[in-house]
């Protein structure tokens, strides 16, 4: 009797990434400072945050001139508006303002609080912030390629992110780039244990897995922001994260 199952392992000693680092290096350098070797079908669970830094998306906040429409919004919410600044042109609308909330659909096409843009676990943080990946969809791509070349396994890519979700309390972790691995996978016309066909069920598979991966990740002091997932019979495919958002035309609530 087959029983599905799956392990997810913190990789250790990944040091504080700066701009330029080479993240697949690091990756490598932990697994074999563990007596750990990838194998085909692992999954490796990245964090935005590291991508970001590796890719220099660190914005010095000096350097950033708010405009008219930063001010206004700023005043509304109590931000800094240079921090408002960068969530506007790192969005393409916005969708709630209000104390301390602006919530905005970035310009990969979710929908997220601030853009996405955080000052956690960034060293000289009161003058800087951190920008989501420009492409996380590429990076993962890259990542995955260069893993592939340089070990001759064929893994899947996650880079995640944390999203709040609406009318609920928390955060948890969500796919902003996938790489090797169908991001969304539609059960429409499998039946359940009664022989029900399902009409409309499809599963944010990568979401899944960046959530799972997060129970270790974490968001304080962890230091713990890539994660491999081995055993996991996902599907296989080249999906991208960006199969994950709703179209504008379903959205009920905006």
């Amino acid at each position: 009797m087959h029983i599905p199952s799956f392990t997810a392992i913190a990789l250790p000693n990944i040091p504080l990434v700066q701009p330029n680092d080479d993240l697949v290096g690091l990756i490598l350098a932990s697994l074999q400072g563990a007596n750990m070797a990838l194998q085909a079908g692992d999954v490796l669970v990245v964090s935005s945050k590291i991508v970001s830094k590796s890719e220099g998306r660190i914005i010095n906040l000096e350097d950033v001139t708010p405009s008219e429409r930063a001010y206004e919004l700023a005043q509304v919410t109590g931000k800094d508006p240079r921090v408002v600044e960068l969530v506007l042109s790192e969005s393409v609308l916005v969708s709630r303002v209000a104390k301390q909330v602006l919530v905005v659909q970035h310009r990969l096409g979710f929908v997220s609080a601030n853009a996405g843009i955080d000052q956690s676990n960034l060293e000289n943080s009161q003058d800087r912030v951190l920008l989501l990946p420009e492409n996380p969809d590429a990076s993962a791509q890259t990542m995955r390629d260069a893993l592939h070349a340089q070990t001759g396994q064929d893994v899947a890519i996650v880079i995640s992110d944390t999203h709040g979700r609406p009318f609920r309390f928390g955060n948890v972790g969500v796919a902003i780039g996938v790489a090797g691995m169908v991001a969304l996978t539609d059960l429409r016309g499998r039946s359940d244990l009664y022989g029900r066909a399902l009409q409309i069920t499809q599963q944010g598979y990568a979401d899944l897995v960046a959530s799972a991966a997060h129970l270790l990740c974490g968001e304080a002091d962890e230091g713990q922001p890539v994660i491999m997932v081995r055993g996991l019979e996902y599907p296989h495919g080249e999906g991208k994260a960006s199969d994950l958002n709703r179209p504008s035309q379903q959205d009920l609530y905006r």
